[in-house]
């Protein structure tokens, strides 16, 4: 039985020692290469006499580089947490204070990018390891680790304007990758075509399928999810056979009608991050119909997926995608206002989970943990706790689970899991912008931002200021100023008279 993500890689390396492991922009790495200088990292740190059990940032390009270094930290029995050179510097520094990351592993270039922060922590240049040579290292802090410690952190949006580091452990990823491989068939011979960057949990399915199975893992160059027409081109030529998407990715796609005439190899095509448009499945299905098509559901809370629907039958380009059923060790009770369970068709209720996929909680965040990590009102007898999603689902006739919307002003757009309470504290921050509120037009996948503004600040003006404060994807698309926001009998903003601007 598996206590450490890094048997994956150590049992793998018995098999498949010369195998390309990962290919990137730069070059590609094999197994044996890939233990031998992840290690290396990890003997640096032991060097530095660096704790375990301790947060580690990793500020890099999504590259071979990340993941040596995200492999070397766990080896030293800490773990490891991605940090997004393209994310504003603001809300860098954001993460490292609030997870009081005190060590960051980067590079000449990215580090450049940290140099005006105010921060105490010291900066791990992998430039200055020695990488190729074989290097003592120590296994005491590796044989240490538990299933129960902490592997890695991922952020997700806070609605304070501080993003939340959810601590997920070796079990949880463990349980969730010995399920995929069972539940797929996923083997040696796949070549992943990776689009989730590495501060999205998306990319640990990727990641760990490779380290376990002996895969090939491509990081598919960020910059060819802009050009579609190359992305393809790149699938075809790299004999991709996996992928794991976000499903606006795969509508860019389908808008320019790119997959006739194609000689793809793809065998599993899974989505992701938000609601996949049956109409864009049923293009990809129609033109690669002997793919392995699924749909798989779950927050980062929830060690990356939670549910999976299998795509055995025909859909209409209108009929809802179920989420379909739990995955293996994992219990989804669908709860309503009383928090009675509800296991009837058509009947709507908020999705909770039980079970070793759930996430340790909140990094240095016990309050907030304690509001979505809840004891599970089923059980009186003894502390069990649940995560509630803020997910509204319901069975239908086949007994499947079908994804409804939000509980909350949460949002899942372009695959990321957004607050949108936290795009409204940058914007009040906004010299001149006296109010505002944000709300999400799902048809057409808009962030709107209704503000009043007594300098009649302008959508460039918002725009410019907002660009050094949240990431690309969370900026507003589309603006609309008002004389004076609604209000509610209770003086609040009347968020759903403020909806009628969304038709």
């Amino acid at each position: 039985m598996k206590t450490n993500i890094l048997e994956y890689l150590e049992n793998t390396v018995k098999t498949y020692p010369n195998k390309t492991a990962i290919i990137d922009e730069k070059g590609n790495i094999s197994f044996k290469c890939l233990q031998k200088q992840s290690k290396n990292i990890a003997s640096y740190l032991q060097l530095k006499n660096i704790d375990r059990n301790l947060p580690i940032g990793v500020f890099l390009p999504k590259s071979i580089e990340a993941i040596k270094s995200f492999l070397g930290i766990v080896y030293n029995g800490d773990f490891y947490v991605p940090l997004d050179i393209k994310n504003p510097i603001s809300r860098v520094e954001a993460i490292i204070k609030k997870l009081e990351i005190k060590y960051v592993i980067t590079n000449i270039n990215s580090a450049k990018l940290l140099k005006d922060l105010n921060l105490n922590i010291e900066i791990i240049l992998l430039d200055n390891i020695e990488i190729e040579n074989e290097v003592g290292f120590n296994f005491t802090n590796y044989n240490l680790s538990i299933d129960t410690n902490p592997a890695y952190i991922i952020n997700t949006s806070g609605s304070t304007g501080t993003p939340k580091g959810v601590v997920v452990s070796h079990k949880s990823i463990i349980d969730y990758i010995d399920w995929a491989i069972d539940t797929f068939k996923i083997d040696s011979s796949f070549k992943i075509g990776n689009q989730a960057p590495f501060i999205f949990d998306n990319s640990v399915l990727d990641i760990y399928l490779m380290l376990s199975t002996g895969a090939t893992l491509n990081l598919i160059p960020e910059n060819l999810f802009m050009f579609p027409v190359k992305l393809v081109d790149y699938l075809e030529k790299e004999s991709i056979n996996f992928i794991f998407w976000v499903p606006s990715i795969m509508a860019n796609i389908v808008t320019l009608d790119l997959l006739k005439n194609r000689n793809l190899e793809l065998r599993f095509v899974s989505f992701a991050g938000e609601v996949m448009p049956t109409k864009i499945m049923n293009y990809w299905k129609n033109y690669i119909p002997n793919a392995l098509f699924v749909n798989l559901y779950g927050p980062t809370e929830i060690t990356v997926d939670c549910t999976y629907f299998i795509v055995n039958r025909d859909f209409k380009d209108d009929e809802p995608l179920p989420i379909g059923f739990a995955c293996k060790n994992t219990d989804i009770l669908v709860l309503d206002q009383e928090d009675k369970l509800i296991i009837e068709a058509n009947k709507i209720g908020e999705l909770c989970v039980r079970g070793s996929s759930l996430a340790l909680g909140y990094y240095n965040d016990p309050e907030k943990t304690a509001l979505t990590f809840t004891q599970n009102p089923l059980n009186k007898a003894y502390p069990e706790k649940i995560y509630r999603t803020g997910d509204i689902v319901y069975y239908n006739e086949k007994g499947e689970l079908i994804y409804k919307g939000r509980k909350d002003f949460q949002i899942k757009h372009m695959g990321y899991r957004i607050e949108l309470g936290e795009i409204e504290t940058a914007i009040l921050a906004i010299n001149g912008v006296d109010n505002a509120c944000v709300l999400y037009d799902n048809e057409n996948k808009n962030i709107v931002l209704i503000y009043e503004s007594t300098m009649k600040n302008t959508q460039r003006d918002i725009l410019l200021e907002l660009h050094s404060k949240l990431p690309k994807y969370m900026l507003p698309t589309k603006f609309i100023l008002l004389e004076a926001m609604p209000l509610n009998i209770n003086g609040k903003i009347d968020r759903n008279r403020l909806k009628e601007f969304l038709v």
